[in-house]
């Protein structure tokens, strides 16, 4: 067989492309030998997986570690086999013919199933694992918990390493497609699709500079409305929760100075200004040790935010997956009381 052949040079390099988006485990089992079905090699359905998604030869042989050449055999051969062309051309772009359009969420599904039972092993033992999780979080999880609990689990666990993502707009996707182990969100925004478990609450408290003028301990509604206030955003210019139910219970009636995509960020915008924000009560109680900020109780009655943590439904059983949880939700458990 040449160079240019898939049925050469792909199975090392898929293993390499599976290390990615599957951490791995779905590589190791097949890098001995090629798993087939109906005559497919299992192998295929890695790069079938991520042509359907890229929809582009070229960003699909990087994602692959594959010569174009060679990705442009493995869609010969997946072309030949489901005897459609996949991928047609439209002007300078390919676009999915309809068959390969209802074949997206079946492969999919495929290899998460397939990840998920290879990932399965009789026990997990912390102190000899060596795993990867991908957890998505905003900051302000990040460290009001998972600080915590990386901190722990790097005693008790050396060989587990972590990617902590922000949360974004595609994250419930992320979960669903094996893209994520573990997503922590407000109970709003979580899936019925997968499991979940309540974390902890948090309200809400006002925080200024230490010095501001106007504050003394106290802050009225007339003064919230008039002062100039920081805000979160996502980079997609959603708002978090606290935001929709303002703009819901009193429209557009403050003055929006500045917004940031990360909560951790909004303290440093206060610090000798006359500028005010809301951020999560625990978040608040961090800042106020380290920064010269002044907490306040909001002058309205404020909603409560419920964090959840949820992981895939096909890992459900999986028991590094299952320690992994019990860590974070210990942690939850041991969070300080809400002060009033």
């Amino acid at each position: 067989m040449g160079a240019g052949d898939p049925g050469r040079e792909h199975p090392r390099r898929l293993k390499a492309c599976a290390q990615r988006p599957y951490h791995g485990r779905f590589a190791e089992g097949f890098k001995h030998s090629p798993m087939r079905y109906q005559r497919i090699d299992l192998n295929l359905l890695v790069a079938l997986d991520v042509l359907l998604a890229e929809q582009n030869v070229t960003r699909a042989s990087e994602r692959l570690h594959m010569t174009q050449s060679a990705t442009s055999g493995v869609l010969a051969r997946l072309r030949e086999h489901f005897g459609d062309p996949l991928l047609v051309a439209m002007g300078r772009s390919m676009r999915l013919t309809p068959l390969a359009e209802s074949l997206v969420q079946p492969v999919r599904d495929v290899i998460l199933r397939v990840d998920a039972t290879l990932s399965i092993k009789p026990d997990f033992e912390p102190a000899e694992a060596r795993r990867h999780f991908v957890i998505i979080a905003s900051d302000y999880v990040d460290r009001v918990l998972l600080a915590e609990v990386l901190r722990r689990v790097s005693h008790v666990a050396p060989g587990l390493s972590f990617d902590l993502r922000p949360t974004h707009a595609g994250m419930l996707a992320d979960l669903d497609q094996g893209r994520a182990d573990f997503l922590v969100t407000p109970a709003h925004l979580a899936v019925d699709a997968h499991p979940q478990q309540v974390l902890f609450e948090d309200t809400y408290r006002v925080i200024a500079c230490e010095q501001h003028p106007d504050l003394r301990g106290s802050i009225d509604l007339e003064q919230y409305k008039e002062l100039g206030h920081v805000v979160y955003q996502d980079e997609q210019g959603g708002n978090p929760w606290f935001e929709q139910w303002y703009a819901n219970e009193f429209g557009r009636t403050r003055r929006i100075e500045v917004i940031t995509h990360g909560f951790n960020l909004m303290p440093r915008f206060l610090v000798g200004t006359r500028r005010i924000a809301t951020i999560q009560t625990r978040l608040a109680v961090q800042v106020e040790q380290s920064m010269p900020i002044q907490v306040l109780t909001p002058p309205m009655n404020t909603p409560r935010l419920t964090e959840v943590l949820q992981w895939h439904s096909l890992r459900d059983s999986d028991p590094g997956t299952t320690w992994m949880r019990e860590q974070i939700v210990e942690v939850a458990r041991r969070l300080p009381e809400l002060r009033q």
